[in-house]
């Protein structure tokens, strides 16, 4: 006696922890309306962490180039050999080789109506907006998941919504418990759209405001390697 009732209640137990409501019941039961919602978001969410970290990544390595630039590059014996302490790629020595080639090739037809200082100034600036635009870049899509990924997952819930009345209305109950579970289900939508938009906020201010930082030195850098370039010494050094 004691046997079977102890089996049943393990039964009942196992039966209502297996609840039919949630996010893999919702992908398995789901439409195609609901699923193609979840892999969106999904993708969002994916797109979003990889930005973050790569992001980071790449503004730690520039912080690092910074400090690299102060330590080796200005006390070299000339630009080029200081150019030369740069690693290959480095958006530092990008700029530097930008600013060494206009000033070695002012010359010619078209540039002798333009004096040096314009010319110098002209060649840095577009090598210092294509290093700003590649430090910026990615943060459009954080910015993009941030302001729409609540409105997808509400379109989740309102299709998800939609169809749980749809059903409820084609067998003729609406009892509490056929109501409640399929509009909760739909509300997990809207809950997976503010956890991907909530970290795409976060990281999308985050990188910005550590992105100022990062152009201010890079601005810096490439004004005094302008005033070296056109006087022979740098802004601020005596």
């Amino acid at each position: 006696m004691d046997t079977a009732a102890t089996t049943a209640a393990a039964a009942a137990t196992a039966t209502s922890s297996e609840t039919p409501y949630g996010l893999i019941p919702l992908w398995v039961n789901g439409n195609i309306v609901s699923r193609a919602t979840l892999a969106v978001l999904v993708i969002m969410s994916l797109g979003s962490w990889f930005i973050i970290f790569t992001k980071l990544w790449d503004q730690r390595a520039m912080k690092r180039s910074s400090k690299i630039v102060e330590k080796q590059f200005w006390t070299a014996p000339s630009l080029k050999d200081g150019v030369e302490r740069l690693a290959q790629g480095d958006e530092y020595r990008f700029i530097a080789e930008s600013g060494l080639r206009a000033a070695s090739h002012h010359e010619g037809r078209l540039t002798d109506r333009i004096d040096l200082h314009e010319w110098i100034t002209m060649a840095l600036q577009r090598a210092v907006d294509a290093v700003n635009s590649q430090v910026s870049g990615g943060l459009a899509f954080l910015a993009t998941v941030g302001s729409i990924a609540p409105f997808v997952g509400l379109f989740g819930t309102v299709m998800g919504i939609l169809n749980a009345l749809i059903a409820i209305g084609i067998a003729g109950q609406a009892s509490i418990d056929r109501v409640a579970g399929p509009v909760g289900e739909a509300l997990i939508m809207t809950a997976i759209g503010l956890f991907v938009a909530v970290p795409a906020v976060l990281g999308y201010n985050w990188l910005l405001r550590r992105n100022k930082g990062i152009q201010d030195d890079v601005r810096n850098f490439a004004s005094d390697l302008h005033a070296y370039l056109v006087s022979g010494a740098r802004v601020g050094n005596k």
